[in-house]
């Protein structure tokens, strides 16, 4: 794409797990992994699709006559989208009069997305935050997060960069210098199981991490000496039942952090899977294969944190967040 130019497919205001304080996120378009648990899959492909809510669908059927390719159909329960078929013409979206069908995203230039996230400014002053860049991966449209956090910069916004740090060095070269907080996803050590559940190997992505984390110490030193900005540096692992959570899985991470990194990351974060995201999947017919996977319960987070530390990395450091399963009580007067 343009660098002036970006593809967003969200814009969350007031989040508080996307950076320190109250913040707003811009989700962009487009990620160069396949996660089998993916909570954002409207984020993973750089092109437009078009999406539908069943609840929001009265079944008129104007989508189905007037699909030039004939992508859709009626059925029992509701419409069959062949997504080989549809080329997002977005012919469905203007017909919708009940706006079930929609766009999963929208393009913007860099004026237009700095003026709607400093809309925000006030509430980044009153509770310490700033505007966070997710995804998908921020780093797919590396051109366009450098020049929009150096626009943030200059208007005094504090700015956060949120990476699964498969993007290319000189890609992360070029944002990290007006770039305040890095959000960094490590999910699997052993490299055949990364390349397996997300679709790459993680040689480039660990490789990323050392270089944030030479440049949180770089500039650790100059913001002492007052010749700079500080870096700061979150990890974040998914718990995601079968894959992530494996038995050394998180030891080999907390020890590869412990070793490499532990000086300059400010806390890891354990993300309890959640399954949120189920009708995300079927607003864009695609299936997903933990649906139905319960919660964690508390037994078993509280097991993993335990992993997590057993390399060495301080327990201090290590926060667990997300949904966790309500245990199963009794009520106080049943026998």
């Amino acid at each position: 794409m343009n660098p002036l130019t970006c593809r967003v497919f969200d814009i969350v205001r007031g989040s508080t797990h996307d950076g320190p304080g109250m913040r707003t996120t811009v989700f962009l378009k487009g990620c160069p992994l396949r996660c089998a648990w993916c909570q954002n899959p409207e984020g993973i492909r750089t092109d437009p699709e078009v999406s539908w809510d069943v609840s929001q669908c009265i079944r008129c059927l104007e989508c189905v006559n007037a699909c030039p390719e004939g992508a859709l159909s009626s059925v029992e329960n509701g419409l069959f989208r062949d997504r080989a078929m549809c080329t997002a013409c977005g012919t469905c979206v203007e017909t919708c009069p009940a706006q079930a069908m929609e766009y999963t995203a929208g393009d913007w230039n860099l004026d237009e997305l700095t003026t709607e996230v400093l809309k925000d400014r006030e509430y980044y002053r009153s509770f310490g935050g700033g505007v966070t860049v997710s995804g998908g991966e921020p780093l797919l449209q590396g051109a366009f997060v450098a020049g929009f956090f150096q626009k943030l910069h200059a208007e005094g916004v504090h700015t956060a960069l949120d990476t699964c740090g498969a993007a290319s060095g000189d890609v992360l070269t070029a944002v990290l210098p007006s770039t305040d907080h890095v959000l960094f996803d490590l999910k699997l050590m052993h490299p055949k199981q990364h390349k397996q559940f997300t679709g790459q190997s993680n040689e480039r992505i660990l490789h990323n991490l050392i270089q944030v984390v030479e440049n949180v110490r770089a500039r650790r030193g100059a913001a002492t000496s007052g010749n700079g900005r500080d870096l700061t540096l979150w990890i974040r692992t998914p718990l995601i039942p079968g894959t992530t959570d494996g038995d050394d899985n998180l030891a080999a991470i907390g020890s590869f952090l412990a070793e490499h990194a532990v000086d300059a990351v400010e806390r890891w974060e354990l993300c309890a899977f959640n399954n949120a995201c189920t009708a995300k999947y079927k607003k864009l017919a695609l299936p997903w294969e933990f649906e139905g996977i319960p919660l964690l319960n508390q037994e078993r987070v509280d097991t993993l944190k335990q992993q997590a530390i057993a390399g060495g990395f301080p327990r201090d450091k290590l926060v667990t967040s997300g949904l966790i399963a309500r245990p199963n009580r009794l009520p106080k007067n049943a026998q």
